[in-house]
């Protein structure tokens, strides 16, 4: 049943442990809110067609759960960028365009939206930092992962206690691509072959982006895993692009993955 009366995000293990140091995070489904049809149940995207207030109560009950007031959930206007962006206060004007947020300031939630893409959340437990990213192919391709990193250096991070864990995205068995895709990577690296296997339809191929981007995080020098959910296979708790896409519907929901300072 998708309209549960409250969310109940996944958590995990690695920044569990950082939540002993005064860290809370959750990885929310689509379960716990009070949209309909196709944005069933706790749609938080507000670049959706859904019901704004809908919308609204939804991320008021994220909020909750984060133990923040519902202007103290930070997500950004998401354009597949590189970019991160170190926040102090809410913002007071339009969600800056950028696809990763940090702080070392206690009660202010940072969120990622997804719906396929990676979200990832980091956290330094002892300096006291944290941070969200959304990395699809072209983010973490293009280094929002280690500007993330480098972001949370500026407030006093150590990337030697730095944990990043990936939270729910599309798994490689979902995940088709073309020629012209492999072939970027490949010209980057040619160590990138290893995350691509040929795919059923001749010259396709099936990409690995959660170990791409576990790999990426290990290479910046923290400490990373994921949860290994896929968003395309699990429809009842996940919001999927590209499951969207092949059932040829108008719109899709985005869940939110979030992490906040308690103090």
């Amino acid at each position: 049943m998708l309209n549960d009366s409250k969310p109940d995000p996944v958590r995990s293990d690695l920044l569990s442990k950082a939540g002993e140091n005064g860290i809370r995070h959750g990885y929310f489904t689509r379960r716990g809110g009070v949209s309909q049809g196709i944005y069933a149940s706790l749609n938080t995207g507000v670049g959706s067609d859904d019901d704004p207030a809908s919308v609204a109560e939804n991320r008021r009950r994220v909020a909750e759960w984060m133990g923040v007031a519902p202007d103290r959930l930070l997500t950004a206007y998401q354009v597949h960028s590189p970019d991160a962006l170190v926040v102090t206060e809410p913002f007071s004007g339009p969600r800056p365009k950028v696809d990763a947020l940090v702080t070392n300031v206690p009660g202010l939630a940072l969120g990622a939206s997804s719906a396929d893409c990676g979200p990832v959340l980091f956290a330094d437990s002892t300096a006291g930092v944290i941070g969200a990213a959304h990395a699809g192919w072209k983010g973490a391709f293009t280094g929002v992962l280690e500007n993330t990193v480098a972001a949370m250096e500026t407030l006093g991070a150590r990337r030697d206690n730095i944990v990043a864990v990936l939270g729910p995205s599309i798994s490689a068995a979902n995940y088709e691509v073309g020629p012209e895709f492999v072939e970027r990577f490949v010209a980057d690296d040619t160590e990138n072959e290893r995350y691509f296997v040929p795919s059923l339809q001749v010259g396709h191929a099936l990409f690995d982006l959660n170990g791409y981007t576990v790999d990426r995080l290990r290479k910046a020098g923290v400490q990373a895993d994921m949860l290994g959910l896929c968003t395309y296979a699990e429809e009842a708790l996940f919001y999927s692009y590209r499951r969207t896409t092949h059932h040829k519907e108008a719109d899709y929901g985005r869940q939110v993955s979030a992490i906040v300072l308690e103090r």
